[in-house]
């Protein structure tokens, strides 16, 4: 079969993994729903048990969507940053972005236990959260943006974005020390990530936000093949690499900070679906790579909040310990049959 065919042939099946992954999510929960009036719902036929529809409509679809979507802007942030610094330890979170989000979310949960205990009520919700992510991730993005204008060396310009991420991180302990331990305690729940409550209005800017990152990336596809052999060969090629990297950062901090705004900091998924893409599909060509981390994340995403809902119970286990204590035992088995790390 020629690579070609054999490619058609991994994305078909790949969409159809997603697809069922998809049903599955939805026809799990505390409240169970068949898989086959699942998808007489999804199709738009009549069930018997309404109040089933309004479960699946207002709850399901979007937690599903959210998995979707996430684990796609995640697995394709890590793609990004693993060709931009040529390192296959990188992942959305180098270049500190994430950790501002989670400075934006402990300055709203802890840095303002000053005030009343009413006050904080009104001031914090989904909403709030979310738009406190973003600026903090933002923040982050715009003075990584503005060092890469003055740093032309790309592994500086990692180290750099490590040393935020560790600013961030130690202004977020200092909050930590000094709250209380309610307020220290929602902070904690919202490190576990979690794709569940987000309301429609609040899926459709973080689609937006994927879509845009998804195009930035697709727009760099030349530029990430010639950084895989260096800059020079890169430059030699006709990459502009100070424009290429730019819109690089930007796809990667418009992709995690939008996800880790509305979704928590969901670890492993950027790390590791790109190793194990690149495993399967045997190229470094990123016009394959870039749609297949997309499927892969997403699938991945959606089986490890199939096993974080723990069917049939109501209890739903954090999604980042799955995420690594499912994940992680399978790089590692990928890595040791294969013996080597395509790169």
């Amino acid at each position: 079969m020629s690579p070609s065919k054999t490619y058609r042939f991994h994305f078909l099946l790949l969409v159809c993994i997603l697809f069922v992954c998809f049903v599955v999510n939805i026809s799990l929960g505390s409240v169970a729903i068949s898989f086959s009036d699942t998808l007489k719902t999804l199709f738009g036929l009549k069930i018997d048990n309404q109040s089933w529809e309004y479960i699946i409509w207002n709850y399901r679809v979007p937690k599903a969507f959210t998995a979707v979507l996430a684990g796609a802007g995640l697995a394709l942030s890590g793609l990004l940053m693993q060709t931009l610094f040529r390192n296959p330890l990188a992942g959305p979170f180098v270049l500190g972005i994430s950790s501002g989000a989670s400075l934006g979310a402990a300055i709203l949960i802890m840095g303002i236990t000053i005030f009343s205990g009413v006050l904080s009520a009104t001031f914090i919700n989904d909403a709030s959260l979310a738009i406190a992510s973003s600026l903090g991730s933002f923040l982050v993005l715009f003075l990584v943006i503005g060092v890469a204008t003055r740093v032309k060396d790309t592994m500086a310009l990692l180290i750099i974005g490590l040393m935020f991420g560790s600013i961030t991180t130690a202004v977020v302990s200092v909050l930590s020390y000094f709250t209380d331990s309610e307020k220290l305690q929602q902070y904690v729940f919202w490190t576990f990530g979690s794709v569940g409550g987000l309301s429609w209005p609040q899926l459709g800017i973080l689609s937006a936000m994927i879509l845009v990152g998804i195009l930035l990336s697709i727009g760099s596809i030349k530029s990430l093949n010639g950084y895989l052999l260096g800059e020079n060969y890169a430059q030699s090629l006709g990459v502009n690499l100070r424009t290429s990297r730019y819109l690089i950062i930007i796809a990667t901090g418009i992709l995690a900070g939008s996800i880790t705004a509305f979704a928590g900091p969901i670890a492993f998924i950027g790390l590791a679906v790109p190793h194990l893409t690149r495993q399967i599909f045997d190229t470094t060509d990123h016009k394959i790579l870039v749609p297949a981390v997309l499927i892969y994340g997403s699938c991945i995403l959606l089986l490890c909040d199939i096993i974080a809902q723990l069917p049939g119970q109501a209890a739903v286990l954090p999604i980042n310990a799955i995420t690594s204590i499912i994940g992680a035992p399978v790089v590692i088995w990928l890595l040791v049959r294969k013996r080597k790390m395509i790169f």
